[in-house]
């Protein structure tokens, strides 16, 4: 059982411990985890980048593909809520997961979230068969609470990227702004819902294999 995580600064490190770690392997699946605004999205492009020359083009599969529909979160009074663990179909995701452990020999297809049209897109990304190295990203993906903890033994190699909360607050507040909203509004809505998120993951998430500081 894991007591220790390894903390590691630099991309060309985390980079070739993944290539390292996954010798021998048909596939190696690794989880990026972070609470909202960590910068998952930007490390797991710059991890693509990095590995890809070496492996082919590396796959990613972002946790944000399951969110609900509106209509679905509207329907149950959720959608102000939208980002919370309860707000994502885990075991659609659990079973992709667990396809792309078990079925190496096929193309799998999957769902990709578009934020300027606020809904994911079935069928928007594929996993190429053959590939031996499959990125993973999401808020909960070490989220220490059922559903969530189910998804452990499907991970070979977990990434929790850390970082301070002010820092995050204020990169939602920018996010928010970016999407037109108001500083009153932007405030608000990274107060009353994302920084939920995030202090959730910070305090209920199970240690990873590596902390990613950067």
């Amino acid at each position: 059982m894991q007591t220790t995580s390894v903390t590691i600064e630099n991309l060309s490190e985390l980079a070739n411990t993944i290539r390292m770690r996954a010798i021998g392997a048909e596939r190696f699946i690794v989880a990026i985890a972070g609470p909202p605004g960590a910068g998952k999205s930007t490390l797991v492009d710059e991890l693509r980048d990095k590995l890809s020359s070496a492996h082919g083009s590396v796959p990613v599969v972002p946790m944000d593909g399951f969110h609900l529909d509106n209509a679905i979160l509207t329907g149950r009074g959720h959608l102000p809520r939208k980002g919370a663990p309860f707000t994502f179909d885990v075991a659609g995701y659990r079973a992709l997961v667990e396809r792309l452990r078990n079925d190496r020999d096929s193309d799998v297809m999957v769902p990709l979230f578009d934020r300027d049209l606020d809904l994911a897109r079935a069928g928007a990304g594929v996993v190429p068969a053959g590939s031996p190295i499959v990125l993973t990203e999401g808020n909960y993906l070490l989220l220490d609470e059922a559903p969530w903890s189910s998804l452990a033994p499907l991970f070979d190699l977990t990434v929790m990227i850390e970082t301070d909360r002010k820092t995050l607050e204020d990169r939602l507040v920018r996010r928010w702004l970016a999407h037109g909203h108001d500083a009153d509004a932007a405030k608000a809505r990274a107060q009353g819902n994302d920084m939920i998120n995030a202090d959730l993951v910070l305090t209920r998430s199970r240690p990873a294999d590596i902390v990613w500081r950067n």
